[in-house]
């Protein structure tokens, strides 16, 4: 029997690499996607299949599904890790802006996700596997069109799994806490270009320097507690359809589910240095 395939997208840094050499090492063939490829030479070196895609793109998503399916005959774990933090006010975001981050982080995972179901039906098996945030859960000021597009990722998720079941495919969500990667910066460049000047200056200085915290930073958890969980998961014959992993993850959503909201709003509010 060939070996299963997978393809990991965001796979240049950070969780994405750590996932792609992860089911390497399981035995899968793994595909590596990213915009750019000259990025993933670290990746190829150690055989990993480079593919160059971008998610807001239909004709490269086609592409790579089909270049993988010719050359394999087979796609048995999609794990959809590309995503970016694009934080600022909601009333400070241009439209432009906000109407990307759902392409990135959502349309893209789930146009990607339609274009593997297919081959997954046919061979009555596969996983899917969304990797949301704890941000899917709980909520932080200035972060509302970040987390409106993790809510939505959990929520097409969970009906996505109901829908996939009786084909034989696993739906996983991960929830990803603290992380030791490229997020946290580029979520606070997107801040200060959004919302340093005006009415929520005060805001934007707070939560920039939370998401660009050095004590945070030490805190986080490396990217490989992730790819574990990724490899339990695809591995497992009935695997949880949710994994909070990761600093802070499973504690900030307990809180969310039992703290009334005003209640969680003055913790988190305290939590990134906003007076309440």
């Amino acid at each position: 029997m060939p070996a299963k395939t997978a393809l990991v997208t965001g796979a240049s840094s950070g969780i994405g690499e750590a996932t792609a050499l992860k089911l390497q090492e399981l035995g899968y063939t793994v595909y590596g996607a990213a915009r750019r490829t000259d990025r993933l030479h670290g990746l190829t070196d150690r055989g990993i299949r480079p593919l160059a895609m971008d998610v807001t793109d239909d004709a490269s998503m086609q592409a790579g599904i089909e270049k993988i399916v010719t050359e394999t005959g087979r796609i048995d774990v999609l794990v959809n890790n590309a995503g970016y933090g694009s934080y600022g006010a909601l009333e400070d975001v241009p439209l432009e802006e906000a109407r990307y981050q759902f392409e990135v982080n959502v349309f893209g995972a789930i146009r990607l996700t339609q274009l593997a179901l297919p081959h997954m039906r046919a061979q009555r098996s596969g996983t899917v596997v969304n990797i949301t945030s704890m941000g899917g859960k709980v909520h932080t000021p200035l972060g509302g069109w970040y987390h409106g597009t993790k809510f939505a990722l959990e929520a097409l998720s969970d009906c996505l799994r109901v829908e996939a079941k009786p084909f034989g495919i696993d739906v996983v969500v991960i929830e990803p806490g603290g992380i030791a990667t490229e997020w946290g910066g580029i979520a606070a460049d997107k801040l200060e270009k959004s919302s340093t000047d005006g009415a929520y200056a005060a805001q934007a200085a707070a939560v920039a320097s939370a998401l660009r915290s050095e004590a945070n930073a030490k805190r986080n958890s490396p990217p490989s507690v992730i790819a574990d969980t990724i490899g339990r998961a695809v591995t497992s014959r009935r695997p949880r359809t949710r994994y909070a992993k990761g600093f802070g993850a499973r504690p900030l959503i307990a809180l969310r589910r039992i703290l009334p909201d005003r209640t969680f709003d003055a913790v988190i509010s305290r939590a990134i240095g906003l007076a309440r």
